[in-house]
């Protein structure tokens, strides 16, 4: 274990103390929020399988709303979560977004190049062992091929905790970079490849009540009696456009402003709106909304211990397992090695390759954007829709447990780094080993 100060040109080096703050608090939030989600989805899947299951299935298919002014909005608990609370994720993630993309390491093409090729390692390669996996089957089922290819932050971090590692601030900064580009791809991929229909009176409805919304926040207007009004307005019309609506909750998140504005000083004046709404609503986020999804999405009736066999060695679940547990690693451990010998680049002196491969393997965690993408290929309770759930919920437990190997054994390598990293001779509130890095 070296005590140097890590190369700036080096994969995976330390980045600076703001960004690494900022991204611990970050992840700190999401350790609770995944603790949250995964005891929802223990209660949902456990009461799917008692004698009281139909209860269950009643709660989430209950109709709640109306069509006011023509608009459908006549649904079920099931897609409010869907299709409702999860803008409030979706919110927060275009606020991360474009965080990254101003300030973040997204900003530098040089240390945006790592993540970036590594997401899209990491979903090409899952959709291509589900197309292959599903090759014989029928052609619609060939609709999930994008369901593999998400990663759960949350669910993640929340694993983190659980086997109490401590990462070092490059892995961290990696992972939640990884998992920000990530969902920018999956946003992508179901506006283009799950819309089917587009309503364009509504889709261009949309726009102004967005574009209202942006120049309230440019002039940083905070009355929630006038934003929120917008950014339901831009939801509702969304929804009724065919795009799935949790596209607007990214689209609201992008045009926040990260700094305050010329007028106001500049960057140098501090953060804008982006941080002030996000330390607002990631809590909603983490705490209710995901959760809330995870209970009403991990719902499946396993049919005891023949039935859970029988639906493994279905098609569906062998292709999601096989994208989640081989593909996301293989794409981004693949992509990454493949990146630094093109490059000639070497991994920071204080990781090693099998950091990068715990990394990947936690990668493989897909849950809620999987199960998303599982209810907009197949349809929310239909046959193959129980099978999506049953191999994410498998797969991703089957990619958190490898991972926990692979990171419990390096965790005392993590723990000396942490310490290095945590000495503050000077007692100035920043670490001495980022301040040697900027010498």
């Amino acid at each position: 274990m070296t005590n140097k100060p890590s190369r700036s040109g080096a994969i995976l080096s330390r980045g600076s103390w703001a960004e690494t703050s900022r991204i611990t608090d970050i992840l700190r939030k999401e350790t609770v929020g995944g603790i949250v989600l995964l005891i929802a989805a223990g209660a949902a899947l456990v009461w799917a399988n008692t004698p009281w299951a139909d209860t269950y299935f009643a709660l989430r298919d209950t109709r709640v709303g109306g069509q006011p002014f023509g608009l459908h909005l006549d649904l079920t608990l099931g897609t409010w979560a869907a299709d409702g609370l999860l803008a409030i994720f979706f919110f927060i993630v275009g606020l991360e977004l474009k965080r990254e993309f101003v300030a973040g390491d997204l900003r530098d093409p040089a240390r945006a190049v790592l993540p970036i090729a590594a997401a899209v390692g990491g979903m090409v390669v899952p959709a291509l062992i589900f197309v292959a996996v599903l090759s014989q089957t029928e052609p619609d089922a060939l609709r999930g091929w994008a369901i593999p290819t998400a990663t759960d932050i949350a669910f993640a971090v929340a694993v983190l905790a659980v086997i109490s590692t401590h990462l070092p601030s490059a892995l961290r900064i990696f992972l939640l970079t990884l998992a920000v580009v990530d969902d920018l791809l999956a946003i992508l991929v179901i506006a283009v490849f799950y819309t089917e229909d587009i309503e364009v009176w509504a889709l261009a409805g949309a726009l102004v009540p967005l574009a209202l919304f942006t120049v309230c926040v440019q002039r940083r207007i905070r009355s929630w009696w006038l934003l929120i009004p917008l950014a339901l307005a831009t939801w509702v019309l969304m929804h009724e456009s065919g795009v799935h609506a949790t596209v607007a909750g990214v689209l609201l998140g992008l045009v926040v402003p990260v700094w305050r504005s010329a007028e106001a000083g500049g960057p140098d004046a501090g953060p804008g709106l982006a941080e002030h709404f996000e330390h607002r609503l990631r809590p909603l986020s983490a705490g209710v909304a995901i959760p809330a999804f995870a209970f009403f999405a991990a719902g499946v009736s396993l049919g005891g211990l023949s039935g859970l066999t029988a639906a493994l060695t279905e098609p569906v679940a062998l292709g999601i397992i096989a994208g989640l547990v081989i593909g996301k690693p293989l794409g981004i451990f693949g992509t990454t090695r493949v990146l630094a010998s093109v490059t000639r680049a070497q991994l920071d002196s204080s990781l090693r390759w099998i950091d990068v491969l715990g990394m990947s393997m936690l990668a493989g965690i897909g849950f809620t954007v999987s199960l998303l993408i599982g209810d907009l290929a197949y349809g929310l309770g239909s046959d193959r829709d129980e099978l999506v759930k049953v191999g994410v919920l498998a797969g991703s437990l089957i990619a958190a447990a490898l991972a926990a190997v692979v990171l419990v054994s390096r965790n005392a390598a993590y723990r000396r780094i942490q310490q290095l990293e945590s000495v503050d001779d000077d007692r100035d509130g920043v670490p001495d080993v980022y301040q040697t890095r900027q010498d």
